[in-house]
């Protein structure tokens, strides 16, 4: 079936933008439903994309934003809740109710394909919430191929233009002079945005992806201490990383829960336990070629922008 228009639910986000960007370039419509459509200039500026102003947890609102729609998208994630078990209300509610009413209303609307992004490592014993949230939405998705035509994909951290990752330690080595840091020997095996964004759309119309999940990591593994000394290095901004003990770790994730946005919390910190690289059973889409973080992450972080930007388009084009 061919696909001319794609519902991306989470669209106005990070990896929405660039995914919307990506469907635009390929001439196909893009339906992205948002809370506040004023909020989402750099969407609203694109040609055949349609922001729609809508509450995605109201399943009779999506069931109508799904006429005339070929394919779901569901990129909706949070990162912090207050604390429950198995999960805290914000991950139910965002992780793994908004799965269900989806299932449900691309069942009423006639929509059998549905592509849903969870979490690398995602479990139901994961030692966070954040990841054991994410492996109940994901089950539901996957339960429901058959109905639908399902994929499900899990990656590491996402890293690119943008992004809440690089650019958040970026900020705090500008402010800091000692980067006091948890978790700093968390492995983490960072993907581009760009590189996620194609692997969705390569899975579309591709029918060997239907009722499978796969793992999305770049090339290299990094500890989390040697990425925040690489964005110190292109930053300009190379600071003493003080890699705290599990108590202090604990406790510095604990009071930064008090701000308004909270760059660490200590289910965050769960999460770090299980480092978000691929294991031995990991499946990987076809064709799966990431690009390193070494190639893209100068262009946007570096001191000298423009010209790396140049630099990296050249070595693409082979000049």
């Amino acid at each position: 079936m061919a696909m001319n228009k794609i519902l991306v639910i989470g669209g106005s986000g990070f990896v929405g933008t660039h995914l919307a960007n990506q469907l635009v370039e390929r001439n196909v419509s893009v339906v992205v439903p948002t809370r506040r459509r004023e909020r989402t200039k750099q969407l609203i500026l694109l040609p055949a994309v349609d922001m729609i102003q809508a509450d995605v947890f109201d399943e009779a609102a999506l069931v109508r934003l799904m006429e005339g729609v070929d394919a779901v998208v569901n990129l909706v994630g949070v990162l912090h809740s207050d604390p429950a078990l198995p999960y805290g209300p914000a991950f139910k509610r965002a992780h793994v109710d908004l799965p269900r009413i989806i299932v449900s209303a691309c069942k009423k609307a006639g929509v059998r394909r549905l592509v849903h992004m969870s979490a690398l490592k995602a479990a139901a014993d994961a030692p966070s919430e954040y990841l054991r949230s994410k492996a109940a939405g994901e089950a539901i998705v996957l339960a429901a191929q058959g109905e639908l035509d399902v994929t499900v994909f899990r990656p590491s951290v996402i890293f690119g233009r943008g992004d809440a990752f690089l650019n958040m330690f970026a900020r705090l080595l500008k402010t800091f002079p000692v980067m006091p840091l948890g978790g700093a020997n968390a492995r983490f095996q960072p993907v581009w945005v760009e590189d996620v964004a194609r692997a969705f759309i390569a899975c579309l119309e591709d029918e060997s992806t239907f009722g499978r999940a796969y793992d999305l990591a770049g090339p290299r593994v990094y500890s989390l201490r040697q990425i925040v000394e690489y964005v110190g290095q292109l930053t300009g901004h190379r600071r003493r990383v003080v890699a705290l003990s599990d108590g202090w770790a604990y406790l510095q994730a604990g009071l930064m829960t008090l701000l308004p946005k909270p760059p660490l919390s200590p289910d965050n910190l769960r999460s770090m336990e299980t480092d978000s690289v691929y294991g031995n059973d990991s499946l990987k889409p076809a064709a799966w070629n990431p690009e390193y973080l070494e190639a893209v992450a100068p262009t946007y972080l570096g001191r000298h922008q423009p010209k790396l930007r140049l630099d990296v388009f050249r070595a693409h084009a082979g000049r």
